[in-house]
């Protein structure tokens, strides 16, 4: 039986309101739960962080659905377990995709993988277009997608630049990535 946190049931409140601090409240707290559970399942760093990741970004999606009679973070577990058999399921998808002996043979005949002009162009269109609706978002969600993808630094290392909590960082990459495929989806 959970024992009532009178902060945690408020900032459970507000973020079903969409306050900000109240989500950056609860990945706070609740990050490492999460985290270290699908550290122990997947036995991989970079694997357990993104499933985390995913698990903030569909709970706080669905924070209104979040029933106060629960505890919080078993939700937020069960949730994280729903990722991650869902990324087993779609690599076993993919894994099970079958290929004939004629498909293979095909396949190792191909000699030059260099990419064509053609597909050096289309690359170059889309990485200008990937750039323009990068600007698009506001320069605190610019920063840290560029930081992140185009300088590949680690969230400690960002941390350590931008001069912010881990979390933080995680947050706002979060949210930027959301915007960012909001601004895809509509271009």
């Amino acid at each position: 039986m959970e024992i009532k946190d009178p902060k945690l049931e408020i900032n459970i409140s507000k973020a079903k309101g969409g306050n900000q601090s109240a989500f950056r409240y609860l990945l706070d707290t609740f990050w490492s739960a999460v985290y270290n559970y699908q550290l122990k399942r997947t036995q991989s760093e970079n694997e357990a962080e993104d499933i985390t990741i995913q698990t903030f970004s569909k709970a706080f999606d669905k924070i209104n659905t979040f029933d106060e009679k629960y505890v919080f973070k078993t939700w937020l577990i069960a949730i994280s377990k729903n990722v991650h058999i869902d990324l087993l399921r779609k690599k076993n998808i993919s894994i099970a995709a079958d290929t004939s002996k004629e498909q293979e043979e095909k396949a190792y005949l191909v000699v030059d993988e260099s990419p064509t002009p053609e597909d050096k162009i289309i690359t170059e269109q889309n990485l200008a277009k990937l750039l323009r609706d990068i600007k698009q978002l506001k320069p605190k969600y610019q920063e840290v997608i560029q930081l992140r993808y185009f300088q590949e630094l680690s969230y400690k290392e960002i941390s350590e630049q931008i001069n912010e909590p881990m979390n933080n960082v995680k947050v706002k990459l979060l949210r930027a990535k959301k915007l960012l495929a909001e601004i895809i989806k509509k271009s």
